[in-house]
């Protein structure tokens, strides 16, 4: 064969090749979702009652896991679940070991640099928890000056409550403790996500409430790989669908008591 001939068609073959290579690195994720028939969704497994494991059965089960298998439904796929802790979770999303995290992710500044998100699933903020009969109002930690709050030793609301002067913080192991102190007039009132504290009540027969939201409230979406346009009009029309259809409501109400895509309230 001619020398000449032989590198023109060596250089069209590397050349389709490449392209063919280029079509499939810039090929959306709806359509690799689609084609495999799954979408790999990445959660912790272990962070109640988001996402976590059934003690009976073992099998994955929460509030995030319903809200997977809508979503998946709506896209005419199957979920796959990866469970990972969380310091390497966002990690993983940006090495392609899954195609969503569905696990509480905060829409940041700093996230939004590194992956695209879906429209907010979620809405939270610190909230206090008070006494149904409770009358005095607490709009604001200030409003608790020289009254005592409990709060879950070591997290970020005991910085929060600290932060402001003259409030008696009691720390405890857990929410149990606290929540058995307030419904005992021992403490004043108490504080904890708006997430949580809709899912503990809903859980506990002690005469309490939710009372008013504290600070800005943080936007909770599903994060996944920038460049994928396509995937991400369908992932937030399936849930914009299943918000329509009442089948995401009914899930968090299943969970939480609560709508949790609505911003906090008190009760």
């Amino acid at each position: 064969m001619n020398k000449n001939i032989k590198q023109w068609l060596l250089a069209g073959v590397g050349a389709a090749l490449l392209a063919s290579s280029l079509s499939v690195s810039a090929a959306d994720l709806l359509q690799s979702v689609k084609s495999s028939g799954t979408l790999k969704v990445a959660l912790e497994g272990n962070y109640p009652p988001f996402n976590f494991k059934d003690p009976k059965t073992g099998e994955l089960t929460g509030f995030e896991v319903d809200v997977a298998k809508l979503l998946a439904a709506k896209l005419g796929v199957k979920p796959v679940f990866t469970t990972t802790e969380w310091s390497g979770i966002l990690a993983g999303l940006g090495a392609g070991k899954y195609d969503v995290i569905i696990n509480q992710v905060g829409i940041t500044d700093e996230r939004q640099k590194a992956f695209d998100f879906s429209d907010p699933y979620t809405l939270s903020s610190a909230q206090l928890i008070v006494r149904k009969d409770e009358k005095r109002e607490f709009k604001s930690l200030e409003d608790l000056k020289g009254k005592k709050l409990g709060l879950g030793q070591g997290t970020n609301f005991e910085q929060k409550a600290k932060a402001v002067p003259g409030i008696d913080v009691r720390t405890y192991p857990g929410s149990p403790e606290y929540l058995a102190d307030l419904a005992a007039g021992r403490i004043d009132a108490a504080l904890n996500d708006s997430l949580l504290v809709g899912y503990i009540l809903k859980s506990t027969n002690l005469p309490l409430k939710a009372g008013s939201p504290i600070g800005a409230v943080d936007k909770i979406g599903i994060p996944f790989r920038k460049g994928n346009p396509e995937f991400k009009a369908a992932l937030n029309k399936a849930l914009a669908d299943i918000k329509a259809d009442g089948s995401f409501k009914a899930a968090s109400e299943k969970w939480f008591g609560i709508d949790v895509s609505q911003p906090p309230k008190a009760q």
